[in-house]
Parts: C-alpha cells; sequence; structure tokens
C-alpha cells in the first residue's frame, strides 16, 4: 500500500465502553497492517490527534470511537462524516481536550489550517459510559468485527 493510512482509537478506558476505540487500537498495534498505515492510541488526548493530521500527511484517516447512534450495544457503524458541514457547524470554542468528539477535532484541524484529509469513523454503539474501567460483553465481541472493517476499509 503506497498511500499513508492513520487508524485512530479514541476514548477513555475509566468510563466503560468509551475505551472502545482504545482497546481496537491496541490489538491493531500488535497486528501486521499494510505498509504505509500508523495506528495511534489517541486516548482522551484530542487535541494531539488534531495536531497529527493538520499538515495532510494522511491520505484517509480512520477514527476508532464508540459512538451513540440508538441501536443496540455492540453494533458496528461506519460513518465518513462530511467534512464541510462539520467546519461550518462545529464552533471552536467547544474544543475542550477532554470533550472532544471527532467533529470538534476536525473543527480544530479546520481552524489549524489543515490540510484535508479523509475521514471515516469506525464506531461502535455502547451499552454503558458510566465510570468504571472494562468492556461490556457486547462491546467486547464487537472489537473483532471492528478490526475486520477497519483492514476491509484500509485495503479499499
Amino acid at each position: 500500500m503506497s498511500r499513508r493510512a492513520l487508524v485512530v482509537g479514541i476514548g477513555n478506558v475509566f468510563l466503560g465502553d468509551d475505551g472502545f476505540g482504545v482497546e481496537v487500537a491496541a490489538r491493531l498495534l500488535s497486528a501486521p497492517l499494510p505498509e504505509g498505515v500508523r495506528v495511534l492510541d489517541a486516548g482522551i488526548r484530542a487535541r494531539d490527534l488534531a495536531y497529527e493530521l493538520v499538515d495532510g500527511r494522511y491520505q484517509t484517516a480512520i477514527l476508532v470511537d464508540a459512538v451513540a447512534r440508538g441501536g443496540a450495544p455492540g453494533t458496528v457503524y461506519v460513518i465518513e462524516p462530511d467534512a464541510g458541514s462539520i467546519e461550518r457547524s462545529t464552533p471552536l470554542a467547544s474544543v475542550d481536550g477532554h470533550a472532544m468528539t471527532p467533529e470538534s477535532t476536525l473543527a480544530l484541524v479546520h481552524a489549524l489550517g489543515g490540510i484535508p484529509t479523509r475521514i471515516l469513523i469506525v464506531g461502535c454503539e455502547p451499552a454503558s459510559v458510566e465510570e468504571g474501567v472494562g468492556l461490556s460483553q457486547p462491546v467486547a465481541a464487537a472489537v473483532d468485527e471492528a478490526i475486520g472493517v477497519v483492514r476491509e476499509l484500509l485495503c479499499a
């Protein structure tokens, strides 16, 4: 693979299923991946992610995170946000290092003059994001599926 891609695990491991993206990233870090792919465990450091994306060195960034969309816990989603609408609709004032969403991270990239990167989100419907360490059973069971989805997206 000559394209450069970034896979980022996002989430807080101290809030139950919010640690989904971090778990996926940890598993991918120990697995062989195509050439040109970098895996980053960003955790709750979304500002670090924004600075990683700002210079446009990646053609694609796949953000892996817990995403509540109303489905059954453990449901895996692939979302391709409309970068233009995020840039226009997400106020920079909402950019807080401990509460940043993928949308606010992308807004920060735009505000910093970032070069456009194709963004995909691989999300998993959480069962609980209450205080506690460890994923719920349905979300833990979805980790392998999410890894497979990430691999498919990297090969597409």
